[in-house]
């Protein structure tokens, strides 16, 4: 490849990278926000894909996530279909991380469980929340959207 070639795509990639502000929950705040929602609790949604798809499925009701920018400021970010969140933790002495979508996630007696793919529902996942390191989220910009009924 051509330097220039080589430089349009560098420059691209740092954009991308760039645009998606990624925020920290501390986990005790994230126990917080998760503490009144269980099974029952859990809201029907209807989300349009990137194609014009549909996916019914139920999300956890939390409108408002309490989060920390990079700078340790405590601000809200607006739940949506495009929001993920990532949980760093410890399995077998060694580090793992696994993304889910934030409004697949919930909290079941210590255990955060959580739909990792809008295309294959029964990628599911649990971690224990004494094992997890850090959690972050952010808007990944994806096109999916919550469709009024």
């Amino acid at each position: 490849m051509t330097r220039s070639i080589v430089l349009f795509i560098s420059i691209v990639g740092l954009i991308i990278l760039s645009s998606c502000k990624s925020y920290l929950i501390p986990v005790e705040s994230f126990k917080e926000q998760f503490m009144n929602v269980d099974s029952t609790k859990l809201k029907h949604v209807v989300v349009r894909g990137p194609y014009g798809e549909k996916y019914n499925y139920l999300a956890n009701p939390i409108e408002l996530i309490r989060v920390v920018d990079k700078h340790g400021n405590n601000t809200e970010l607006v739940n949506s279909p495009s929001i993920e969140i990532r949980f760093t933790y410890l399995e077998n002495n060694r580090t793992k991380r696994t993304i889910y979508y934030f409004d697949r996630v919930c909290l079941h007696d210590q255990f955060v469980t959580g739909v990792r793919s809008r295309f294959i529902p029964t990628l599911v996942r649990t971690i224990p929340i004494e094992s997890i390191q850090k959690i972050e989220i952010q808007d990944g910009k994806k096109k999916f959207s919550y469709v009024e009924k």
